[in-house]
């Protein structure tokens, strides 16, 4: 492995050019991302229908190809897991990304091609790798082991050639040689079904290994971390693994829960943000504790940006690079080198800068609250919680909320159900710090809360450990990308979660 790893470190610097190239000329490489995307998909069944061999320009496509949810596409895979070919992408399709909403039992079945694998997610695998040496050159990345905090699916077949697994089951199975070397633990493992047994293996497996770096969701990469200290005795993570530098997270905000990780780990290392999903992989952060991430241009998608206010509408407007801003919220459409066609994401992100784009995620387009108009959205509360959190001592493992509509008594209000790893000595002092934070971050927030005419105070009720954890499990939704969302616009999951809360005894299986 230390012979092995100069070699791969070298590589990964070379990459750079590569990464520039696209870098320094974005409106050329989203062209001609387009062009080969139409081009090799003209005469599958979908290009013939929206006659891809005459689409000449963006403008061509996009009035000719229609924006597409999930079920608008789901006829066409469904007829790809039954075997047919060349439906939607023009090379054979044999995996599917098994992913679904939080909030139902609904699975969607993302096709995964073998260019979306290779020119789409390892190359983007690749490029964080480079991106990274290049901001650390002293870096010991590769002299160590990776450790991955994978799904918690195993690969199902569906036909005797198609099958399925959450992305990660996904890319473990079809990743390269090199791959393999450089991660921890064995493929058994990472692919283990029962999550509460795949962290207890975990724990027991890799304390002895020499871990350089970490990529998981944070709050399972926490609850692994807590349990590897109980069997070690340590008193931090540094202890177990003192050349550990690099922490790679994604999926949710990272805000709520940094503070927790400098504590648990004992020192300072790296903090990577990614964004990937079972659609594609879409950026990563390239500078060292700035936020924004850098959007991945010629891997294999093509992006347009749709204004939030145009969601819902009969003929939605989307934007190019162009014609994007700073600061405003847009929800991304792609198509894919998967054969996903003007595919509404379904996440709301800001670009933090333009030249090069780097974006933030900022919730689901589905994920906030405006009962009365404050325009409440995920990345507001994160921030606020993080305040509140710094102000009162308290530390957070996960929360939600949602509206309390206008009463005869009382006014609305926003309810919220915390989580707390450690409580603050005054609740209603916390209620008092997140609502301020909230009047800084969200002007429309601020004007519903003038002198309570619109909004009143947060109602904040601090529920048991363990609460969400046992929402999940019995959703079936344990483990891996899954969490419960943070903001709803309606009660419906939250009186769900109080519900359980107050229950005698937690639930068990």
């Amino acid at each position: 492995m230390k012979l092995l790893s100069p070699a791969i470190s070298s590589l990964a610097r070379m990459r750079m050019w590569r990464i520039e190239a696209w870098m320094k000329n974005p409106l050329n490489a989203q062209r001609d991302v387009l062009q080969s995307l139409v081009t090799e998909a003209q005469y599958t069944e979908f290009g013939r229908k929206y006659n891809f061999p005459q689409l000449f320009t963006i403008s061509d496509f996009k009035q000719t190809v229609p924006i597409h949810e999930y079920n608008d596409l789901k006829p066409y895979i469904q007829r790809m897991i039954d075997g047919e070919q060349n439906v939607l992408w023009d090379t054979p399709v044999y995996w599917f990304a098994k992913s679904s909403g939080t909030t139902s039992d609904k699975s969607k079945f993302i096709p995964v091609s073998d260019e979306s694998l290779n020119d789409c997610h390892y190359k983007a695998a690749k490029d964080v790798l480079t991106l990274y040496y290049n901001s650390n050159p002293d870096s010991e990345l590769l002299t160590g082991k990776g450790l991955v905090i994978g799904g918690s699916h195993t690969i199902d077949p569906m036909n005797h050639e198609a099958q399925y697994g959450d992305l990660s089951a996904v890319l473990l199975q079809n990743s390269p040689f090199w791959g393999h070397w450089l991660r921890t633990p064995d493929l058994s493992v990472a692919l283990m079904h029962e999550w509460e047994s795949k962290i207890e293996t975990l724990a027991q497996l890799t304390i002895n290994e020499i871990v350089t770096s970490i990529s998981g969701v944070p709050t399972w990469t926490l609850v692994l971390f807590k349990r590897i200290l109980e069997i070690t005795g340590k008193q931090t993570i540094s202890e177990v693994w003192p050349h550990l530098e690099l922490y790679m997270h994604g999926g949710v905000s990272f805000v709520p829960y940094k503070e927790q990780f400098r504590k648990i780990i004992g020192k300072d290392i790296h903090y990577l943000e990614m964004y990937n999903a079972s659609e594609g992989f879409f950026a990563a952060q390239d500078l060292p504790g700035e936020e924004g991430m850098l959007l991945f241009l010629d891997h294999g998608i093509f992006y347009e940006f749709m204004p939030v206010s145009e969601y819902g509408k009969d003929n939605p407007r989307t934007l190019g690079l162009d014609k994007v801003e700073t600061g405003k919220n847009y929800a991304p459409v792609i198509s894919t080198n998967g054969g996903v066609w003007r595919y509404l994401l379904g996440d709301t992100i800001q670009f933090t800068s333009l030249f090069p784009f780097r974006v933030k995620v900022t919730g689901r387009l589905k994920h906030f609250i405006n009962a009365f108009g404050e325009e409440v959205i995920v990345d507001n509360t994160d921030q606020a919680i993080a305040t509140a959190c710094q102000h009162t001592g308290a530390v957070i493992n996960d929360y939600t909320a949602a509206p309390v509509y206008f009463s005869d008594s009382h006014n609305g209000s926003h309810e919220w159900l915390i989580e707390f790893e450690k409580e603050p000595a005054d609740l209603q002092e916390f209620a008092r710090e997140l609502d301020g934070a909230l009047q800084q971050i969200n002007s429309d927030y601020e004007a519903k809360r003038y002198k309570d005419i619109a909004l009143s105070l947060p109602v904040i009720h601090a529920v048991r450990k363990g609460i969400f954890t046992t929402w999940l499990k019995q959703k079936e939704k344990l483990g891996g990308q899954h969490k419960v969302p943070r903001l709803s616009n309606d009660r419906t999951l939250l009186e769900e979660i109080m519900a359980l809360n107050n229950q005698t005894a937690p639930v068990t299986e």
